[in-house]
C-alpha cells in the first residue's frame, strides 16, 4: 500500500476516535452441573434474565434463577456439556421470550420456539414474554361462557368454562389425558370464529406417548387449531421447567388478540420435580418431600395467568386444564393440595370406577367445580342441577345395600335412576359428543324416561334416543344449538320421540323385582340350586 493512504488511514481513524466508555457487564463460570450453572463476576444479573455464556464451540444461552450474594445460579437452555469452568458469561439485559405468530398453529415445538415436526422454521411476529405477571382484577370479568368438553359427565356435572383453571387429577392411567386429547378434539365442532386455539404442553412425557397424541390430533384434524409443545423425559430439566411458562406465554399472544385459548399441563407433577432438582443443584435448602420452599408459587404464578378478560382489555380468554398424578389416591399429598388450592375446581379420576369399567372414572363426590352453572347453557343447567345428588346418593347407597336388609320402594328407586345415570354417563375414548345431544339424553333420565329401561341397555337406548330425535326433531336440536334454551313445547314433543324411540327396551323396575322374587321363590326349602348341585 503506497505511503499515503496510509497516513489517510490513520488521520480518518484519529478523526474518529472518541473517548466514549463502553460498559459490559461480564462474568465467570464457576462450576457446571446437570444443566446448572454458577456464576461469579455478574453482580448486575437479574432474576429471569438472558445471559450468553461464550464456549470454544460458540455462544450457549442461560436463564438466572438464583441470585446470592457471591454468586449467580443460571439454568442452561441449551447444550450444557459445551460450557466449562472458566467461560466468560455476559449479560444481555433481556428476559426469556418465545417468538409466536399464527403461524405456529399445527406445529410441534420445544419450549425455546424451535420447531420439532421438521416442517421448517417457524417466522415470528411477536415475542412473548416466558415469565409475566398475572391479569389483574380490574382487568377480567366474570367466568361464565361455557368451555364443552364433548364428554356428559364433565359438561353436565362439572361444567368448564372460559377462562377457568379446572385441574384433572388421580393416579397413573385413569384417564386424564384421555380427558384433555377429548376436549382438544371437540373443538373441531364449533365454528371457527368461536373456537379456542389449543395448546398441549407435554412436561416430561415419552417422545413416543407425543408422537401418537400428536398422530392421533392429525387423525381428527385437530392440529390445524392446535400446538404441541414437547419437552421430554430425555430432554435436560430446564426445559421441563420452562415447558409450561412458554405454553403460557403462546396462550397469552393469542388472548390479547380478544381470542379464547385452551392450554393442558400434562402434567405439573412432573414439572415440580424438574424444579426440585434445579433447586437442589442450586443448593436451595430442601424442605418438605425436598422440595423447596416457593414451589407454591412456581404453580400459582403459572395458572393465575388463566383468566378471561373484560371487553376494554380484548375480551379474550386463556383456560387452563393442568394434570396432576396421584399416588395410590392421595389427594391430601404436598403438591396436589398446592394446586387443587390455586385451580377453580378439579375433576378427580378414581382407579377403582376405572377398573369396574366407568369411563371416564370421575367420582361425583369429590369433584367439583367452583364457577359451576354459570358455565352451561340455560337447557343444560335447567335438567343436570339434580344428577350429581343423583349420583353422589347412588354410590353410598350402594355401598350400604352391601350389608343387606330391606328396602323401602323409596331407596330402591333411587338406586335404579343412580344405576342409570351411572350407565348413562359413560362414554368411550375420543366421542366427544354435541352440547345439543348432551341435553336430549339429559332430559330423558332427569324426566325419568329411562326408569323402564335396564340399566344395561342404556347405552343402546341412548344410541337410539340420539338417532330418533335426528331424524324427527333436527329443528329442536338446532333450537339448542343456537340459543341455549328448550321450551316446554319442545320438551313434551320430545318426550313423545324418547318413549317411542325405546319402547322396545322398556322393562319397569316392578316387573324385574317380581321375576326376581318369582326366581327365589321356586327354590326348594333348605339350600340353593348350587347347593342341590353339590
Amino acid at each position: 500500500m503506497p505511503q499515503a493512504n496510509i497516513v489517510d488511514q490513520l488521520k480518518k481513524e484519529i478523526l474518529s476516535f472518541t473517548d466514549e466508555v463502553k460498559e459490559r457487564k461480564i462474568g465467570e463460570v464457576a462450576e457446571v452441573s446437570d444443566g446448572v450453572i454458577r456464576i461469579y463476576g455478574l453482580s448486575g444479573a437479574k432474576l429471569g434474565e438472558l445471559i450468553k455464556v461464550k464456549t470454544s464451540s460458540g455462544t450457549v444461552s442461560a436463564m438466572v434463577l438464583s441470585l446470592e450474594e457471591g454468586s449467580v445460579g443460571a439454568v442452561v437452555l441449551e447444550d450444557y456439556t459445551l460450557i466449562k469452568a472458566g467461560d466468560e458469561v455476559s449479560s444481555t439485559g433481556e428476559v426469556a421470550t418465545i417468538g409466536t405468530s399464527e403461524k405456529i398453529m399445527g406445529r410441534v415445538i420445544d419450549p425455546l420456539g424451535n420447531p420439532l415436526d421438521g416442517k421448517g422454521a417457524i417466522k415470528a411476529d411477536k415475542f412473548m414474554a416466558i415469565e409475566k405477571v398475572a391479569p389483574g382484577v380490574i382487568t377480567r370479568e366474570s367466568v361464565k361462557k361455557p368451555l364443552q368438553t364433548g364428554l356428559k359427565v364433565i359438561d353436565a356435572l362439572i361444567p368448564i368454562g372460559r377462562g377457568q383453571r379446572e385441574l384433572i387429577i388421580g393416579d397413573r392411567g385413569t384417564g386424564k389425558t384421555a380427558i384433555a386429547v377429548d376436549t382438544i378434539i371437540n373443538q373441531k365442532q364449533i365454528s371457527e370464529k368461536s373456537r379456542p386455539i389449543c395448546i398441549y404442553v407435554s412436561i416430561g412425557q415419552k417422545r413416543s406417548k407425543i408422537a401418537r397424541l400428536v398422530a392421533t390430533l392429525e387423525q381428527y384434524g385437530a392440529m390445524d387449531y392446535s400446538v404441541v409443545i414437547s419437552a421430554t423425559a430425555s430432554d435436560p430439566a430446564p426445559l421441563n421447567y420452562l415447558a409450561p411458562y412458554a405454553g403460557c406465554a403462546i396462550g397469552e399472544y393469542f388472548m390479547s388478540k380478544g381470542r379464547d385459548a385452551l392450554i393442558v399441563y400434562d402434567d405439573l407433577s412432573k414439572h415440580a420435580w424438574s424444579y426440585r432438582e434445579i433447586s437442589l443443584l442450586l443448593k436451595r435448602p430442601p424442605g418438605r418431600e425436598a422440595y423447596p420452599g416457593d414451589i407454591f408459587y412456581l404453580h400459582s404464578r403459572l395458572l393465575e395467568r388463566a383468566a378471561k378478560l373484560n371487553k376494554e382489555f380484548g375480551g379474550g380468554s386463556l383456560t387452563a386444564l393442568p394434570i396432576i398424578e396421584t399416588q395410590a389416591g392421595d389427594i391430601s399429598a404436598y403438591i396436589p393440595t398446592n394446586v387443587i388450592s390455586i385451580t377453580d375446581g378439579q375433576i378427580y379420576l378414581e382407579s377403582d370406577l376405572f377398573y369396574q369399567g366407568q369411563r371416564p372414572a370421575l367420582n361425583a363426590g369429590l369433584s367439583v367445580s367452583r364457577v359451576g352453572g354459570a358455565a352451561q347453557i340455560k337447557a343444560m343447567k335447567k335438567f343436570a342441577g339434580q344428577l350429581k345428588l343423583d349420583l353422589a346418593q347412588y354410590r353410598e347407597l350402594a355401598a350400604f345395600t352391601q350389608f343387606g336388609g330391606d328396602l323401602d320402594p323409596n331407596t330402591k328407586a333411587q338406586i335404579e335412576r343412580g344405576k342409570r345415570v351411572t350407565e348413562l354417563m359413560k362414554q368411550p375414548q375420543l366421542n366427544p359428543m354435541n352440547v345439543e345431544e348432551q341435553v336430549v339424553l339429559l332430559f330423558a333420565v332427569s324426566t325419568g324416561l329411562l326408569d323402564k329401561i335396564p340399566s344395561e341397555k342404556i347405552l343402546d337406548a341412548q344410541e337410539k334416543i340420539i338417532n330418533q330425535t335426528k331424524a324427527k326433531n333436527s329443528k329442536i336440536l338446532e333450537y339448542i344449538k343456537e340459543k341455549g334454551e328448550i321450551s316446554p313445547m319442545q320438551e313434551k314433543e320430545l318426550s313423545g320421540t324418547i318413549e317411542s324411540a325405546v319402547s322396545d327396551l322398556a322393562t319397569t323396575v316392578e316387573e324385574k323385582i317380581v321375576e326376581s322374587e318369582e326366581k327365589t321363590d321356586n327354590l326348594p326349602k333348605g339350600g340353593s340350586a348350587s347347593g342341590r348341585n353339590r
